[in-house]
């Protein structure tokens, strides 16, 4: 059996409100046509979550939310808000459904990502993963306990800005 992982940092946040903690700010203008165009391209390839693991942010949920994606099972936790690689590990080890969407902040998105795969897929904005990169990765494992790094193949890679142009 394969385990899919959409990995899916933030959409661009907005900065007009500099009194607004880092954890409440909502998207801009950009970050919120990148969660649709995001959205739309997922479900267009038909990588399509049956559960959500979100941080907690307002700029998280409202990815998610603009995404315009369903799944049986959603949930948005401050573990995941600013998690290093490890800490979202073990989030995803602790995942039950077949096809999990992770979303999450950087520099931790990033390198979880990077750990991940065995080998990166072809694109120069992989490492540094901008606002709403995504990356759809399988592993060969019956149970997201059994998921370790550098395991996962890489099936596709996005940014918004492909899909904006």
């Amino acid at each position: 059996m394969t385990r899919t992982l959409i990995l899916t940092r933030h959409a661009k946040s907005s900065w007009d409100h500099p009194a607004l903690d880092d954890h409440s700010r909502p998207l801009n203008k950009r970050g919120r046509a990148s969660a649709k165009a995001i959205g739309g391209w997922l479900s267009d390839k038909h990588y399509l979550p049956d559960a959500v693991l979100s941080s907690d942010s307002i700029r998280t949920r409202e990815t998610w939310d603009r995404m315009g994606l369903t799944a049986t099972q959603t949930v948005f936790t401050r573990d995941l808000y600013h998690a290093h690689a490890q800490g979202m590990m073990h989030a995803l080890n602790q995942a039950r459904r077949q096809c999990v969407l992770m979303l999450g902040h950087n520099p931790g998105i990033a390198h979880f990502a990077e750990q991940l795969v065995k080998a990166p897929p072809p694109h120069d904005r992989f490492f540094d993963y901008p606002t709403c990169a995504t990356t759809v990765i399988a592993f060969a494992v019956e149970d997201w306990a059994d998921v370790t790094w550098q395991e996962g193949t890489v099936l596709d890679f996005v940014i918004p800005r492909e899909l904006l142009e």
